[in-house]
């Protein structure tokens, strides 16, 4: 009788079947993970934010809260200006992080005395959930308000994050 060496078609037709079967379980939960990373990092990045605004109107009272342009850094990376404080990294000052859109509006008053920070997701792939704080700091989440305006006003009656 002559040995066979290597494997037969059925036997590697059985492997590439196993292998499927493990990547169709794997990649949706990968999706879910990359989502919860996300969401994670809005939370943090409005967090961020927060902890921004409340320095830059420390630091410049007579302005109060600031714009998102204002609390980043100017084209060459530095800060400490009212028009360019440095306090957020230049990737948080554009607008759009970790698949979340970044909006912040201000009261008309002067020194402003209200803001709202919005973070939306950008599309359904990179986000579940809408996040939003004001100048209380309490950052709070809507899952129904996926597709919204991105500025709109912070809902107060939206579910604080606990």
């Amino acid at each position: 009788m002559r040995k066979q060496k290597g494997f037969s078609l059925i036997e590697l037709l059985i492997v590439v079947a196993i292998i499927l079967i493990i990547a169709a379980i794997a990649i949706p939960n990968l999706l879910r993970s990359r989502i919860a990373a996300n969401e994670a990092s809005a939370v943090g990045s409005v967090r961020t934010i927060n902890t921004a605004e409340v320095t830059y109107a420390s630091t410049y009272p007579s302005v109060g809260f600031a714009t998102r342009a204002q609390l980043g850094p100017d084209a060459s990376g530095a800060g400490g200006t009212s028009a360019n404080s440095g306090l957020i990294d230049s990737v948080l000052a554009s607008g759009i992080k970790s698949g979340y859109s970044f909006v912040v509006a201000n009261g008309a008053t002067t020194p402003v005395a209200t803001y709202t920070v919005n973070a939306d997701p950008v599309s359904a792939q990179t986000g579940q959930r809408h996040f939003c704080s004001d100048q209380s700091g309490v950052i709070r989440y809507d899952a129904a308000a996926i597709g919204a305006n991105s500025g709109a006003n912070c809902a107060t009656t939206a579910s604080p994050l606990q």
